[in-house]
Parts: C-alpha cells; structure tokens; sequence
C-alpha cells in the first residue's frame, strides 16, 4: 500500500468539508468531556462519531480476480520500458498460491508501504464487459470520500455506486469516463446544481495525468454541492452522503491503443486492473445523537445513542420519549428525545402531532393506559368513580380516592373530582349521600330513601270545621272490630300491603305517596309494586276514617274508584286500613287461592 499515514490526513483535510473537519479537529483541540454528547453543565448537545476509514480490514467482494480460475500470465510495463520499447517483465497469478495471489482483501488491509500488496482482476477485460468491486459497510455511513490507489494505470471509463439498503438497490454515486455521452449517457463536467445536487455527474478529470501505476481517483461526495455549507439543514445531501455498501465498476480499460500492436497476446497480458488501497472515509451515521459505534450482541454495528435515541442510526425515540418529534440534532440544538409527562402513572405513550402544533410545538405526549385509578393525557386528573386526595401530589400511587357512593342514597357513582361530593337523592345528605337532611326521615324505598317528616293532617277540612259528633255518625259505618276474613277479601276490589312514606295536602284530598310491597287482589285499577300515590279525601283524614300515618305499613282493602289526578288508588271511609302483621301475608295467600277456585263470590 502506497499512501502514507500523512498523506492519508492530507488527502482528508482535502477532501472533507469544512463542517465536517472543524468537528474532528475541535475534539483534539480540547481535552474530550466525560461524554462527548453532553456540555459540562450536563446539558445534551450533537455529538459525532470519529471520522474513519470505513472500508478498513471490511470484506471486499470482487466480479474478478487474477488466477482465480486458473494460473494466468500477467506482464508488467514502467513508463520507462515502454518509451525504450523493452520487453516486458511477466509474472504468474494463482490464486492457489499466497506468494502469487492477488486476492480482494488487499484492497482494505493494513497499509504499508514497504510491502505493496495489489487486488488484480484478470486480463484484459474490456467493455462492454466490467469489473466491479463490492464493499458492504455493515451499517448507515455518511460518506465523506471514495478513493482508489491504483497499481495498474487508472481505467479510462469507471463508476461508483452506493446503496442505503444494504445492497438491495444501487444509485450512481459518481462517474468517470474520456466518453461520459457514450459510456454513461451523462454530459461531461455538468454544472452541479441545487436542483441536481442529490445526482451523480460524470467527469474526464481523471485523465487529465496518466501514470502508468500509482495513480489515485478519489471522489468527494460533498465537493461542489451547493448546500454543503449548511449540511445540517440540507436533508437531501444527508441522504446523498448516506450509504450502506460501495460499488465500484470498472468499465473500460485505458490501454494507450497497445492492443493494436504487433504481439497483441503481449499486450493484451499487460493489461488489467490492479488497485493496492480502497478507502472510504466517513463517520458513523447517528444523527448527532451518538459519539461513536459499537458491536450490538449479533455482531452487528450500531450507534451508542444518547439523548434518549434509539436504533441503529439513532433514527427514532426510545420508548415513552414521545413529548416531540424525532430530529437530528445540529450545531445549534440538540433535539432530544423528551419523556411524556404521565405523572408516574403510565408506562407508554404516544405521540398526537395536532396537539403538538397546539401547544406551540412544545408537547404532544399522550399517555396511555394510565395506572392507580387516574385519567386524562397526562394522567393529571382522576377517573370516573375517584377523586384527588389533595394531601398527596398527583404523581402519588394514592392519589385518587374512591368515591364510595351510597348505592342507595347517591344519584350516581361519579363525585366531585376536588371535594369527593356524591350526587344525593332529594333529602339526602353527607359526602358519600349516606344519611337523611333536616326534616327527612328514612324510608324504604330505594327511589326516595329519605322523605320529608310529615306534617300531622288537619283534623278538620280546609272548609269547615269537623265536629267529634259529625264525625262519630260520619266514620259509624266502619268503626267495629277490625278483623279481615274471606268474606271482607271477597267484598272489596283490591287487597294491598303498603309503605306509606309521605303525605301532602292537594284541595279537598291528601296525596300519600306509598311503595306497595305486596300485591293480593288487583282489581281493575291493576295495581303494580312499587311506589304509588293513594289519595283520601280530607274529611276522611280529618275523621280518621281510615287512620293512616307515614312511617307506618297497612293492609289496604278497598273499592275501585277514580282517583282525583296522576292515578293511583283511593280509599275511603268504607275502605279497611289496618296496621300490618306479619302473620296475615300466610291468610291472604290462601283468600288468593280461593278467589282462583271460585269460592270468592260478592254478595
């Protein structure tokens, strides 16, 4: 390997932007940080790998090889013998034999310039066939430079290819040739523009010296673009300068019209492609998120991202760092990945562009299956069924208590978020609507388990005054004894067991509102359990015929008979309204089964 280690650094102080060099250059100006990707005060900033030649000890896979069939004769001219037409010196190639072996892996090893170690191809391989020698990077690169030190005369016509896909599909990196139209349809020396920077030119500039070994091509991938002073902001050539693998196809010997000579074999043997040093020299892609690469557990070369990056190139967040999009980071920010703020109460998140661009481009994190009973895209605030325990931060596990509802008493199971107030029934009161207010008593009914203390009915009309005479003679047909048997069942239309739970005045009639608890005779009016209106009419009341008081459960015989308004039963002084027993329940059952065989005939 001819090139030396300074003119190696030379040809990459010359080939390199201006970006690029003040990068590398800056880390040996200045002793290096603990961690290259964060400032002394801990504060992320870009970070970049090493710049390095890429190609180095890597696997070179050649279309072509010297001996690689079989032993072959190759010939060796200098300039020298060809200007004083001496013959010239033939060796032979075997690939069988590492003394005589001139193998790919020459192209990538250690460069030594004692030891001149050349790749040949074999003889004479002219267009429209090629030669092409495949170099695969093992990760993404951003290419700085290709450059090729030949030990045969440079080629008249070659090209140089990249592929971001691990070679899967390729794309012209650049290409060089005395006969740009005819060999690859391209005009020669294009002006470069920034409407064809991210496209390869062709160029005869390789000609212009002719060496007949030891010449050098070296490509720069970033010469003459027009945005190459603002790399950072310039996504088209950060993809152009991005490869995975090189190609370099050789196209069309340079011969000097040699092989129109007398002893054509001799020249055709003379005549080949050698190269003693492929290089590519770039960095690492990371995105500015790395500062060098390293071997992942298969092997395989990948960034050591920081600033919460992750994959192979540093191209996306690591889980949960969603708050904002992923961005290369530049000389100027960082762009880290930012943590969505779940409050502790979450383990994944995603990302809500719209709402990025809402909170002025500062957070669009959403939380997602937020833990310990809270809610909301932060999980800031508690979910239905909790509230916050203001004497615990948000980010505490107990931060949400449970409402606790009274499943009776409350109008739902959702409380105040901040206080913990259920929703309570009418008369109902307490944080957790678990007992009566002022002037409610408790009832049994699940609809209306508290209702108001009654006031005691008049006991005279709201028309006149009642006498106790005028009521002994009005009340005297239903006063006796008050017993119930089949004869008094079968009399009356409906036979009923009621709650009575309050009373309220409407004109010349009381509204009792009842729950009705059993049903033994339902008569016309087809009365159903549950809560119901029983209306008396005020003289009634006031006569106590029949006497009925709130709080209190009776057995109902009455007649059918159109209630006043919003239905319901009436009862009246002819009706039987007797405090409950228990021990009636198994008497009325039986009067039920008789009225069914028929035995229940009314007089």
């Amino acid at each position: 390997m001819r090139i030396c280690a300074d003119a190696a650094l030379l040809l990459m102080l010359l080939l390199c932007t201006a970006l690029w060099c003040r990068s590398a250059h800056a880390g040996h100006a200045h002793a290096a940080p603990p961690d290259p990707c964060y400032d002394e005060h801990g504060n992320p900033r870009r970070c970049i790998p090493d710049f390095v030649n890429a190609a180095f000890g890597k696997e070179v896979r050649a279309s072509s090889s010297c001996g690689g069939r079989a032993p072959g004769r190759y010939c060796v001219v200098t300039a020298a013998e060809k200007e004083r037409e001496r013959a010239r010196t033939c060796h032979t190639c075997d690939a069988s034999d590492p003394r005589r072996a001139h193998p790919p892996s020459y192209l990538t090893d250690l460069n030594n310039p004692h030891n001149l170690t050349c790749w040949q191809s074999e003889n004479f391989v002219q267009f429209p066939q090629n030669v092409t020698l495949t170099l695969s990077l093992g990760k993404k690169f951003e290419v700085t430079y290709v450059s090729l030190q030949f030990c045969s005369p440079r080629p008249e016509s070659m090209a140089i290819y990249k592929s971001m896909d691990y070679g899967k599909t390729w794309v012209p990196f650049q290409f060089y040739s005395t006969q740009c139209r005819k060999m690859y349809n391209k005009p020669s020396r294009a002006a470069i523009t920034k409407q064809n920077e991210q496209e390869a030119v062709c160029t005869d500039a390789h000609t212009d010296m002719h060496p007949l070994s030891g010449g050098l091509i070296a490509f720069s991938t970033l010469d003459g673009r027009p945005s190459a002073h603002d790399f950072d902001g310039s996504p088209v050539l950060q993809d152009w300068v991005t490869a995975t693998d090189i190609r370099v196809a050789f196209g069309r010997l340079h011969t000097h019209g040699d092989e129109n000579e007398d002893d054509s074999e001799l020249a055709r043997d003379s005549y080949f492609y050698a190269v003693s040093d492929l290089q590519v020299g770039g960095r690492c892609k990371c995105n500015g998120h790395a500062s060098k690469c390293v071997k992942d557990r298969e092997g395989n070369l990948v960034c050591e991202c920081k600033h919460n990056a992750a994959g192979p190139e540093c191209d996306r967040c690591k889980p949960f760092h969603y708050d904002r999009p992923w961005q290369r980071a530049t000389a100027r920010e960082a762009n880290e990945c930012v943590a969505c703020n779940c409050n502790l109460h979450a383990r994944r998140c995603r990302f809500n562009m719209e709402l990025f661009k809402l909170s002025g481009r500062k957070s669009g994190g959403v939380c997602l299956n937020c833990r310990h009973n809270t809610a909301g895209r932060h999980c800031h605030y508690c979910k239905e069924g909790y509230y916050r325990d203001l004497s615990k931060p948000i980010s505490h596990r107990k931060a949400c208590k449970a409402c606790d509802c009274h499943p009776v008493g409350a109008a739902g199971k959702t409380c105040n978020q901040t206080t913990g107030q259920c929703p309570c029934k009418d008369g109902v009161t307490g944080i957790t609507c678990n007992r009566c207010a002022k002037g409610y008593q408790q009832s049994r009914s699940p609809i209306a388990p508290c209702i108001k203390i009654p006031v005691s009915p008049p006991t005279t009309p709201a028309s006149s005054t009642v006498e106790p005479s005028d009521c002994d003679s009005y009340c005297k047909a239903s006063k006796g004894k008050l017993k119930i048997n089949m004869k008094k069942y079968c009399k009356k239309d409906y036979a009923v067991q009621v709650h009575i739970l309050k009373a309220d005045r409407s004109g010349e009639w009381w509204k009792f509102t009842v729950n009705v608890i059993s049903v033994y005779k339902q008569g016309e009016s087809r009365i159903r359990r549950g809560d119901q209106f029983l209306w008396v009419r005020a003289k009634d009341v006031a006569c106590k015929c029949p006497k009925i008081k709130t709080g209190k459960k009776y057995l109902l015989l009455g007649n059918n008979e159109d209630s006043p308004g919003q239905g319901g039963v009436v009862a009246d002084k002819g009706s039987l309204v007797i405090q409950w027993r228990d021990t009636w329940a198994r008497r009325l059952r039986k009067f039920q089964q008789r009225e069914k065989k028929g035995k229940c005939k009314k007089p």
